[in-house]
């Protein structure tokens, strides 16, 4: 267990001695000198004073071969499941890799000649939030050229608790890889002790892993995030709600894409018995939202209190009740939503009419099973 012991119990003096790992440049830097290195990076990646990780291994004279960029690109601005090219970074002249698309995983050829792969990208701590499966792919690549990662850990914003279905094995996919509850309460650094730890990587194979712990932090404190981690979780309170909303992505019901307020309403043309209302249009986070142009009645979640620290199924609950479009199912027909929910369980509980409650239930002996396996890589105290 890391902690940081300050001078009182305050939340004030835990706060002030609190480091992300990027700021604890005296135990990487070490780390990558006289190597070369490959950066798996977004705009997330600041340190304390706001200047991004690439800019600062550059101006200490680290040897970077080029930069790793996940969905939502090196700066974070394309729409989700948007192709995101490859590219030069404009300020360091540095090549960009985009891992999404068709290239998820580094090849051999774009890790030739890396010795370090190093890692820092603020995670949202839930299942189908792509980044986990990013490190995953980085790490299976890394161990298959014998590469060592090193992962800069920083804060998740769903730390301290787990909740949600365990995927199963059949529903595996791009936005969950492992069986894992939809909240699994483990930082980015955690998360990759357990994938290797538990042999999850394909055929078995390991990879060599080093986690740069945060300093003072604690799973159940919540820390600012100082740069939105896409660019439709672009406060606190998207990010709180997003375990719960998330499930909509599946459904004809928007998450607000194209509005002001990105998954903190939630709403569609077919459930009128609602009186918030809003129109989806083309913005920075959403060129072509879902439900682009269409009237949409639900519920503005805005303020509603800020740490939910359990998913709240009342929402879809509701949505699914009032929905009435004789043309189309609730669900889309591809079932996306079986995937966002790592089985089709979920899917069929709310169909036959089950409660909030009774659905909790089921997930109880799973989650029970899946802490078992979170124990073991805990780094930091509640």
């Amino acid at each position: 267990m890391i902690s940081c012991k300050a001078q009182n119990n305050t939340e004030t003096a835990e706060k002030d001695c609190f480091k992300t790992a990027a700021d604890r440049t005296e135990l990487y830097l070490p780390l990558l000198k006289d190597k070369t290195v490959t950066v798996v990076t977004n705009q997330t990646g600041l340190l304390k004073d706001k200047t991004h990780l690439v800019d600062f291994l550059v101006k200490n004279n680290i040897k970077i071969k080029s930069i790793f960029a996940p969905e939502h690109g090196f700066r974070g601005d394309a729409d989700a499941g948007e192709h995101v090219k490859s590219g030069i970074d404009v300020k360091t002249g540095l090549p960009i890799v985009s891992l999404y698309g068709n290239n998820k995983k580094p090849t051999a050829g774009q890790l030739k000649g890396t010795d370090v792969i190093l890692f820092d990208i603020q995670d949202v701590g839930v299942r189908f939030y792509t980044y986990i499966s990013t490190l995953t792919y980085v790490m299976e690549a890394a161990a298959e050229n014998n590469i060592e990662v090193i992962v800069l850990d920083r804060p998740n914003p769903h730390g301290g608790y787990i909740d949600g279905p365990v995927l199963k094995e059949q529903w595996k996919s791009f936005v969950g890889m492992h069986k894992v509850p939809v909240v699994y309460g483990l930082t980015i650094g955690e998360y990759g002790k357990m994938v290797n730890g538990e042999k999850w990587l394909k055929n078995g194979v390991t990879a060599k892993y080093t986690v740069v712990p945060m300093l003072g932090y604690h799973k159940l404190q919540r820390y600012g995030i100082s740069e939105r981690p896409s660019p439709n979780l672009p406060n606190e309170k998207s990010i709180n709600l997003y375990p719960s909303l998330c499930f909509f992505e599946g459904t004809q019901v928007s998450v607000g894409r194209g509005t002001a307020l990105p998954f903190q309403v939630y709403g569609s043309p077919w459930t009128k018995s609602f009186s918030y209302t809003f129109t989806p249009k083309p913005n920075y986070g959403a060129k072509d939202p879902f439900l682009n142009g269409k009237l949409c009645y639900g519920e503005n979640l805005s303020n509603f209190p800020e740490d939910l620290r359990r998913l709240n199924l009342s929402w879809l609950l509701k949505a699914y009740k009032d929905y009435k479009n004789p043309q189309q199912n609730f669900f889309l027909t591809n079932l996306f939503f079986d995937k966002l929910a790592g089985s089709d369980d979920l899917r069929k509980q709310i169909m036959a009419g089950k409660t909030e409650e009774e659905i909790r239930r089921s997930w109880q002996k799973d989650l029970a099973e899946f802490e078992k396996i979170r124990a073991k890589y805990v780094m930091y105290e509640n």
